[in-house]
């Protein structure tokens, strides 16, 4: 990629070059250098369903989101109208900005470094936010965790989407990039991992299974048995009752 004036290069893109290649291409086996994922665009939406009602609103939105994308912010506009939610062809409903080049890496080193920090109970991104394709899509609730809002002039509290797309095939390439990259993603689990350990368990514990079972089917018999012999002796003991009475009336 071809350096910006003053021979500037974001801190992540120098870190890309130098750190995530080498690792990406041991990682995923890939010789090729031009094949190797790397981040191509990333698009910040933000959805303004009152915009219509509240113009200052829209206006607000797009302010906000041009500060914290550095890059002025575009309005979009309805495709159809929709009688429900009382939309009609044309009408605004939410702010758009896709970044590219500098300003991108330069968003998710600011998100990386200093907004995910800021997000209440944070314990990392979901990984199951891949779309199949190698893109990757996260929500945030709140503006207010980037720095560059100012809390004491927002209107109201708006969240918004964040896609991430890469050039790489598959979720798993994708994946390997972002976390090289920093981005704090919850450790992804395998399935095949997840079904093997399962079948090893359940070979472990087979015959301990077995003799439980075995145990349980002999004790109910044993204690119909006992059962029995219990009520065989109390017909006996009350037969001889009722004998003893009738010789003493006889003498």
């Amino acid at each position: 990629m071809a350096k910006g004036k003053n021979n500037y290069q974001p801190r992540l893109l120098i870190k890309y070059n130098e750190v995530v290649q080498k690792y990406l291409s041991n990682r995923l086996g890939i010789k090729n250098k031009m094949r190797i994922p790397k981040i191509e665009k990333i698009v910040l939406n933000m959805g303004i369903g009152d915009a219509k009602e509240h113009k200052k609103w829209l206006t607000s939105g797009v302010e906000e989101l041009t500060t914290i994308a550095g890059q002025k912010a575009v309005v979009t506009n309805s495709k159809k109208a929709i009688s429900n939610f009382k939309i009609r062809e044309g009408d605004p409903v939410g702010i758009r900005v896709t970044l590219r080049s500098e300003k991108m890496y330069e968003f998710v080193d600011r998100f990386i470094s200093v907004a995910s920090p800021r997000i209440r109970d944070f314990r990392g991104l979901s990984a199951k936010g891949f779309d199949g394709r190698g893109n990757y899509n996260f929500g945030v609730n709140e503006q207010i965790i980037f720095p560059e809002i100012d809390y004491d002039k927002i209107n109201n509290i708006k969240g918004m989407n964040i896609s991430i797309v890469t050039t790489g095939k598959t979720d798993e390439e994708a994946y390997e990039l972002l976390i090289a990259m920093g981005l704090p993603i919850r450790q992804k689990k395998k399935k095949i991992e997840e079904s093997a350990e399962d079948t090893v368990e359940g070979i472990k514990h087979t015959p301990a299974a077995m003799k439980q079972e075995d145990k349980e089917d002999t004790t109910p018999i044993d204690e119909v048995e006992m059962a029995s012999d219990v009520e065989d002796n109390k017909e006996e003991i009350l037969e001889e009752k009722e004998e003893t009475p009738e010789k003493g009336s006889n003498v």
